[in-house]
């Protein structure tokens, strides 16, 4: 019987850790933009807390 050509298993290897690579990337992206987010919601309240009491 005859066989098909080889799978070409390397390229795919290789194109899957880049894609994985892209992944973990944009996830770890995502999560630095969530805590900047956090600290600058945390210092804007911080900041109207202080306004509110000097205002009283």
């Amino acid at each position: 019987m005859a066989k098909g050509p080889e799978k070409n298993t390397k390229n795919k290897a290789l194109h899957t850790k880049l894609l994985n690579r892209k992944k973990a990337k944009l996830q770890d992206e995502k999560k630095e933009k969530a805590l900047r987010l956090k600290a600058l919601v945390a210092k804007m309240n911080q900041q109207k807390n202080i306004e509110e009491s000097d205002a009283r």
